[in-house]
């Protein structure tokens, strides 16, 4: 055993460094399907009736403004997310890309890392009424937002 023991530290220092690369080559739709789909589906369409909004056309809404951006960044998914800031923006970014309205989603600023660290710091109590008041505030400006059936 004590001869295995260099070994075994060895792959001990190793094998979260293979993991974290492994995760950083990941392209962003793969960590959408395994960390986002369960509850957003693979076609972004949510589940309303268990208070899953639709991303489909009206994700990138939320890109637009940085209440908007700060929202994204505290929705659970997000929060419990074991994803490096850097591989949130990259996942944000396909989810805007891909389940944003046509003709605003190109519109919307790339996130960052930098970005997601930043507003992942904002504090955040209470997400349901936050998102209230950031959909109101894109409703006032004419910015369509999905359906939420949160009370």
């Amino acid at each position: 055993m004590t001869a295995l023991r260099p070994i075994l530290m060895l792959l001990a220092v190793l094998l979260p460094a293979t993991s974290a690369r492994a995760q950083d080559a990941r392209p962003a739709h793969i960590d959408y399907m395994l960390k986002c789909s369960g509850c957003h589906g693979a076609d972004g369409s949510g589940s309303p009736d268990r208070g899953i909004p639709d991303f489909r056309g009206y994700v990138d809404g939320f890109g637009r403004t940085e209440a908007g951006r700060t929202y994204v960044m505290h929705v659970p998914g997000v929060v419990n997310s074991s994803l490096s800031d850097a591989r949130i923006a990259a996942v944000m970014n396909y989810v805007v890309a891909s389940f944003g309205a046509p003709a605003t989603r190109s519109s919307v600023r790339p996130f960052t890392a930098e970005e997601v660290g930043r507003l992942r710091a904002v504090p955040v109590p209470d997400v349901v009424a936050y998102r209230r008041e950031v959909a109101a505030d894109l409703t006032r400006a004419g910015i369509p937002v999905a359906g939420y059936p949160w009370p």
